[in-house]
């Protein structure tokens, strides 16, 4: 990748029901420099989130099965961990800015990692 990011390496929470997505988006992350940790619904990552203080980004589509949505989980994350900056994905919706909770960012599907290291860029933690 020729491009550097300026978030510092941190551990990425990865969300995405599907897999073969979630393995692309999981290998551009990590080849940037991310380590990243994968869920498949938002359930699964609020308990991952519940178990760990070193999550920096949520990187999470917004459709999956389970819940509660993308959006849903996001809000949830601002709410009780501001500092995690917050990247939400789809491949069917796209949302307004204001839409994104606390200052996050989305990128649409399909995606490239300039795109999406872009992204994990500009959001910003509260």
């Amino acid at each position: 990748m020729s491009r550097s990011h300026t978030v510092s390496p941190s551990l990425v929470l990865l969300v995405e029901d599907e897999n073969l997505v979630r393995l692309m988006a999981s290998d551009m992350l990590e080849d940037a420099g991310f380590t990243v940790i994968e869920a498949a619904c938002a359930d699964e990552a609020w308990e991952i989130l519940e178990s760990r203080s070193d999550i920096g980004v949520l990187f999470t589509d917004i459709e999956m099965p389970g819940s509660m949505n993308g959006f849903a989980l996001a809000a949830r994350v601002a709410e009780r961990w501001p500092h995690i900056r917050l990247v939400i994905t789809s491949g069917r919706c796209r949302p307004a800015s204001r839409d994104v909770p606390d200052h996050g960012m989305f990128v649409p599907k399909p995606y490239l990692a300039e795109q999406l290291l872009s992204a994990f860029d500009r959001a910003k933690p509260v």
